[in-house]
């Protein structure tokens, strides 16, 4: 899977695997969590104080995902959750119910994100093209001036996954886990500056043309 690929072509390619091939968004999300999730266990990180920091989309449920497993691991982790949970996609909410299940902590103070020893950003995926402001703008604040590393989810929240440009504000990520293909945007100056080492992980989402073949 060495090519790169537009925010068009992550959306169609994901639309297709769900609504035509079959497999549940959630199935999906399943898997990008434990990439994500053996990616931080295979780097040398500090676990001590973990926070994941989400959003209500799907990108968010990810990250809830991976904290339900660094829980189950034993570990102290945290998730501080921006927006309405109430209008979170249906697989977050799930992702949503199932860390509540845990008892994992939701946290409402950035400081705890300052004084995390890793954080992982599951704000934005790949479809993010407006200017990040207010709450999300301060938590992506919090994250950069942080000691902590960061590990992001597909793209580093802030960056435009076509271009590379920052959105106003984004966030400089040590190691970033990307689903399926490396982005377009990644490969820029900026993108790289922004996303550190990246992973790229199968998560069973491919090419029309590769579909095409393996049939």
């Amino acid at each position: 899977m060495s090519k790169a690929i537009t925010i068009a072509e992550a959306q169609r390619y994901d639309a297709h695997t769900i609504n035509e091939i079959g497999i549940p968004a959630l199935v999906l999300m399943e898997r990008a969590a434990l990439a994500t999730f053996n990616n931080i266990l295979n780097d040398d990180f500090d676990l001590s104080r973990i926070v994941v920091v989400a959003a209500t989309g799907n990108n968010g449920g990810d990250g809830i995902a991976v904290a339900r497993l660094l829980k189950i691991r034993g570990l102290n982790v945290e998730i501080y959750l921006l927006g309405n949970p109430d209008n979170a996609t249906p697989q977050t909410k799930q992702q949503l119910k199932i860390a509540d299940y845990y008892s994992i902590p939701r946290i409402t103070d950035l400081n705890r994100i300052v004084n995390a020893t890793l954080i992982v950003d599951a704000i934005f995926g790949v479809g993010l093209s407006r200017l990040i402001t207010g709450k999300f703008a301060d938590a992506i604040n919090a994250i950069n001036a942080a000691d902590a590393k960061t590990v992001a989810i597909d793209v580093p929240s802030g960056i435009n996954a076509d271009t590379g440009d920052v959105l106003g504000v984004a966030v400089v990520a040590d190691s970033t886990t990307t689903m399926a293909y490396n982005k377009v945007g990644l490969l820029t100056t900026s993108g790289k500056q922004h996303s550190g080492t990246i992973h790229v992980a199968d998560i069973g989402i491919y090419a029309q043309d590769r579909l095409e073949h393996a049939r």
